[in-house]
């Protein structure tokens, strides 16, 4: 029999307790009793719940059978239980009592079982399964991740206390009066919630710094079991509290709307019943709408809160409106806020997407929305519970299939042609797969000075792999020397009419050599691609495409893998290392990323030109690639100006190649390479101040820009709310 408690939580007056428990037959039944400190019979709850990932571990398949459970029991302060575990003939007994729950709960404790869980047999299994898939340079990359990341929940809680605001600022924050003092009406639906959560979230609000709200809360709870006696307390005590007790449960759409009927302010507040904002929340929206004419919707960053109310962790730092990333997940979430005549346009929550109903709020919302604005700031703490999405997907599968309707209705609305929307890496992840109209010519430009063999397998890796074929080849020949490589030009367009070689004979100038190979191009699309890639996913042009193909969209960008399957490009935030990098270098395409984005389509403010789509169109209207920028940052300046055009520049995790880095031009290695490569660092710093000083809006100014991996940023080094200054 193997075994795991992987949560306990006291709640009130409740133990809860969630693992999983295997024999060695697969059919081996698991029999549970809890017993109290004289070894009497307890009264318990256990729901079988599904844990493949076990199953795969330990049985090498996935198995229809449930080995994990959620128990719960009642609970008396001060008293000693006993969980009795039997399988296999055997029976294991674990203790619980309040000071064994809470040394379980520490940080020292937890720390010594993340680095226990790195020693068990379920990590070994774990670690060969991943080996086998990935091969041994795999796995000591995601082993060193993982080491390294053993003290990050730890670091978010010290971070948090030194970056939130002092005493002293909020008692300032309470005497302060805005030009607007907008009326605030937090609407939160109840049910069943157990009396300490929704204290607390009551408390939390009554604790803002700012006061001109309201909070309207409708009780959807069975008969028997609502809350009124303490919403009545509450409200007694403060007349800007409201609420109703509607009797009967109209699901999570119909309680909401009856919250928001009671709702008078200028704007609305979503809010859970279980969840807490911090004191100085409200106030940060106040002075957003006050400093943003226009401002109609307001979202802010958020953390997690454990179920005792006594740690924060897992921080989702988001960037600003990113409408790619929205339909890949539901980024925004909490804290959102809409102004009431917005709301009044849009309607209310929608009893059909019950689960994801949010989700298809937040989507109308934006959809009509003047101005967004995201406040770059933890204001909403999200309860994480067994049942919540945030703990345990699986729980509310339905809720994510919700989401897939969402967003396909978010399409129908904009007038996007999507075919299907379905699970991505993960529940909650989406992938969007876009019709594509007509069977327009892509030209593929690829600048080329010998290094034939990576050429060819470049090109024949698109013509016996890719699915799309109405593709031509302009291969611009750039200087090369050995006399293979023009023997190989004659061979290749004689054995393939899709491709053609056309000749650059002045230095090299990468804008200059692909502008060039622009004028040959007869596609209405191009596709820029360097000579040392090779295809992976089929589809790759069609994921590009079907986003290049919008209206609002002007470049499209890929994912591209080393030869050792680790992240070469996952898109480009602009600040990077002083100028501009690549997200997630050097993470295994298997390793999860920061809430998963280097496997979420979404909007950058540039991608690499290593594999980059564009419409013909946009590039002559853009002007082609900057020829004053010879050698680098050409293809993030041809990002900046197709922004500038109103265009979107999206990042598909979809279409993947691997990239084997620049075989062809070689390091900037001598005096003059280095010199010219700081002068066009200078020229490109001249043409971007804005967002070189006041940074990426499509990243967050929490996170450091001295790594690739959206970790902290470290507040000895780069201080909060300053520009990451570059000299040049």
């Amino acid at each position: 029999m193997k075994y795991k408690i992987d949560i306990v939580r006291i709640r009130e007056n409740e133990i809860t307790l969630n693992g999983w428990v295997i024999g060695r037959d697969p059919q081996s039944q698991a029999v549970f009793a809890v017993e109290d400190a004289k070894h009497s019979p307890v009264e318990f709850r256990c729901v079988s719940t599904r844990r493949d990932d076990v199953s795969q571990i330990y049985y090498k398949q996935i198995i229809d059978k449930d080995f994990g459970f959620d128990i719960q029991f009642p609970y008396e302060r001060g008293q000693d239980y006993y969980l009795l575990i039997t399988c296999d003939g055997k029976t294991a007994r674990i203790k619980y009592n309040e000071e064994l729950i809470a040394k379980r709960s520490s940080v020292a404790h937890k720390r010594k079982e993340k680095i226990k869980d790195l020693m068990n047999m379920e990590t070994v299994h774990v670690a060969m399964d991943f080996w086998k898939k990935n091969g041994l340079k795999a796995l000591i990359v995601k082993s060193k991740h993982k080491i390294q990341g053993l003290d990050n929940d730890y670091d978010y809680a010290e971070w948090y206390e030194l970056t939130k605001p002092s005493e002293e600022e909020l008692e300032k924050q309470r005497h302060e009066s805005f030009d607007f003092m907008p009326k605030f009406s937090i609407v939160i639906p109840v049910f069943k919630t157990p009396e300490k959560y929704l204290r607390e979230m009551i408390d939390s609000i009554l604790d803002q710094t700012y006061v001109n709200w309201e909070l309207c809360i409708a009780d959807g709870s069975p008969k028997g079991q609502d809350v009124s006696r303490i919403l009545k307390r509450y409200a007694d005590r403060d007349k800007r509290i409201k609420y109703k007790v509607l009797g009967e449960n109209r699901g999570i759409a119909g309680n909401t709307n009856a919250a928001l009927e009671m709702a008078a302010g200028d704007f609305i507040v979503l809010a859970d019943h279980d969840d807490t904002i911090p004191s100085h929340a409200l106030y940060e929206c106040a002075r957003t709408i006050n400093e943003n004419a226009g401002c109609d919707v307001i979202y802010s960053d958020e953390d997690k809160l454990d179920m005792d109310g006594g740690a924060l962790f897992d921080p989702h730092f988001k960037p600003d409106f990113n409408q790619d990333l929205l339909t890949s997940v539901n980024y925004i979430c909490h804290l959102f806020v809409v102004k009431r005549s917005l709301f009044e346009k849009v309607g209310g929550f929608r009893q059909e997407f019950d689960g994801a109903q949010d989700y298809d709020f937040i989507f109308r919302c934006t959809e009509e929305a003047e101005k967004i604005c995201h406040i770059p700031k933890i204001l909403y703490h999200w309860r994480c519970h067994l049942d919540s999405t945030a703990s345990n997907p699986e729980s509310k599968l339905y809720a994510f299939e919700a989401g897939s309707r969402a967003i396909m209705a978010h399409y129908e609305r904009m007038g996007i042609k999507a075919e299907k929307v379905e699970k991505g890496v993960d529940y909650g992840i989406y992938h969007t797969t876009f019709e594509i109209e007509g069977n327009p010519l892509v030209s593929v430009v690829i600048p080329n000075k010998d290094h034939h063999k990576d050429l060819d397998l470049c090109i024949r890796s698109i013509l016996e792999r890719a699915s799309y074929k109405n593709i031509e080849f302009i291969v611009v020949e750039n200087n090369s020397t050995e006399p293979d490589t023009f023997d190989y030009y004659t061979k290749i367009q004689k054995e393939f009419p899709c491709v053609r070689v056309v000749t650059w004979e002045r230095e090299f100038n990468y804008s200059a050599i692909n502008n060039f190979g622009v004028q040959a191009a007869l596609g209405e699309y191009l596709l820029f691609l360097n000579n040392d890639t090779e295809i992976i996913e089929p589809r790759m042009i069609e994921e590009m495409l079907g986003f290049c193909q919008r209206q609002d969209v002007g470049i499209a960008g890929a994912r591209l893998l080393y030869q050792d399957d680790t992240i070469q490009h996952a898109g480009v935030v602009v600040g990077f290392g002083g100028i501009a990098g690549h997200t997630f270098i050097g993470l295994h395409k298997a390793e999860n990323s920061y809430f998963h984005r280097a496997m979420c389509a979404q909007d950058y403010s540039a991608v690499t030109a290593a594999c980059m789509m564009t419409k013909k169109s946009v590039f002559e209207e853009a002007g082609g690639f900057s020829e004053e920028l010879a050698v680098a940052f050409n293809d993030i300046d041809y990002c900046m100006k197709v922004r500038a055009l109103g265009k979107l520049v999206v990042y598909n995790p979809y279409a993947v190649l691997y990239h084997y880095e620049s075989k062809s031009r070689g390091l900037e290695d001598t005096p003059e390479k280095v010199a010219r490569f700081n002068r066009e660092i200078s020229i490109f710093a001249k043409k971007w101040p804005e967002i070189l000083e006041k940074g990426d809006p499509y990243y967050n100014p929490n996170l450091t820009l001295r790594k690739s991996n959206f970790a902290l940023r470290d507040l000895q080094k780069e201080a909060i709310g300053e520009p990451y200054r570059l000299e040049v």
